[in-house]
């Protein structure tokens, strides 16, 4: 099995349940933490913000919406449907006030809730550009978090400009793509540099 089927393969594991999904996960943690930009405190921030809010918007809400929240270095995008404009604000604001959340990227859209094949395809959308990262090998494909819904795809990391502006052109290119945002946190080429020596997580 090569490196990019291996890859197709992680990304579907979020999809999984069950010890097999819990495992494989536990397995490359490590991998990943090491050759993250964040700082390990910031990882289990974000980690924190994302299930917290995540709970408290299921509370409120249950199954009348689909919202994904995702944290990176403290900023979160919000991706998924609302019923109304109202939930969108209310969704935000519940976010806004779970600790340690420093910036919000509202996506919703007020629309009903996606259907199982319309995720099924993000996910796999997700997967091709990951992949896409590594065969260009242009910069550390972990450096860039990939968030698709509807077929748009979202850009997360802490990346210089020139990282940034590769990412955004492997993404757009992509088979399936229908818009790419930017979500990035833009830092300087020497502060990138200092991480260029990690490994890229397998």
């Amino acid at each position: 099995m090569n490196r990019r089927t291996l890859i197709l393969l992680a990304a579907f594991v979020p999809v999984l349940s069950g010890c097999f999904g819990a495992a494989a996960v536990g397995v490359g943690a490590g991998a990943l933490a090491f050759a993250d930009r964040r700082p390990m405190e910031t990882q289990v921030a974000d980690q924190g913000i994302e299930m917290r809010a995540g709970n408290r918007i299921s509370e409120k809400y249950g199954s009348n919406t689909h919202v994904n929240v995702t944290s990176y270095n403290r900023t979160v995008l919000l991706t998924g449907e609302v019923p109304d404009a109202a939930a969108r604000e209310d969704v935000e604001k519940i976010v806004a006030a779970v600790q340690n959340v420093k910036a919000i990227s509202n996506e919703l859209q007020v629309a009903a809730a996606s259907t199982l094949t319309a995720r099924s395809n993000d996910t796999f959308i997700t997967s091709k550009v990951k992949a896409r990262f590594i065969d260009a090998n242009t910069f550390a494909a972990n450096h860039v978090k990939v968030v698709t819904e509807a077929g748009v795809v979202y850009l997360m990391g802490l990346v210089s400009q020139s990282e940034a502006n590769a990412a955004v052109e492997i993404a757009r290119t992509t088979g399936g793509v229908k818009k790419v945002v930017r979500v990035f946190e833009i830092i300087s080429d020497a502060e990138a540099a200092k991480s260029a020596s990690q490994p890229a997580a397998k």
